[in-house]
């Protein structure tokens, strides 16, 4: 059975959530922030030798990727899944807004995984992230789903509004994304890409108003 927590990190409260399962020791993460607090987190999930396999990729600003380096680091094997937008946007720290936190990052690495609308990714035995297309924020916003848990990012945090004011940002696609999430996340928990006050784990539960 999978099970999801999360950490918020210190850039702009965004979240990193932690993927793991009974018995594994490999976990997933989707974007990853503070890499200390995941590192303590694993440890209470998964005990001494727990490690992250890969990294599903919501889109690539700089307080969503930040820990990426690092993490690469303890983890050489990890892998990174974004599209081609997020693959370029990593690699350069004007694209993904690093240069202007006095912290550049330019992330070109062979575990960068390219995926995009309708790919299907095995995280556990029997256990997949189904990948959406969700841009309007950035180019390379995407949306996965994963046993019933929808991770939404930036292209939809329920009661905030999207910002589409960032280089490659689009308002009309932003608009589209966002209901398109609304209907996917008919019947599961969503989980967005920023803490929100009043949500319990910063999960949107089924039956929950959306807005």
């Amino acid at each position: 059975m999978l099970r999801v927590s999360h950490i918020v990190n210190s850039v702009f409260t965004s979240r990193t959530y932690i993927l793991s399962k009974k018995g594994e020791k490999a976990c997933w993460i989707v974007d990853c922030g503070d890499v200390e607090p995941l590192l303590e987190r694993l440890a209470a999930l998964a005990g001494d030798g727990a490690a992250v396999k890969g990294v599903l990729l919501t889109h690539a600003h700089y307080d969503h990727i930040y820990g990426l380096p690092r993490l690469a680091e303890l983890f050489p094997q990890v892998r990174i899944y974004t599209n081609a937008a997020g693959q370029q946007a990593l690699a350069d720290p004007r694209a993904n807004m690093s240069k202007y936190h006095d912290d550049p990052i330019a992330f070109a690495s062979d575990g960068v995984v390219v995926c995009d609308e309708g790919a299907r990714i095995e995280l556990f035995d029997g256990i997949y992230a189904n990948v959406y297309s969700t841009p309007g924020h950035h180019p390379s916003s995407l949306t996965f789903e994963v046993d019933g848990y929808l991770f939404t990012g930036d292209a939809y945090i329920p009661g905030i509004a999207v910002v589409t004011t960032l280089p490659g940002a689009d308002k009309a696609l932003a608009a589209a994304s966002r209901e398109r999430i609304v209907t996917l996340a008919a019947g599961r928990a969503l989980c967005p890409g920023h803490e929100v006050a009043g949500l319990p784990e910063g999960i949107v539960l089924p039956g929950s108003s959306l807005r």
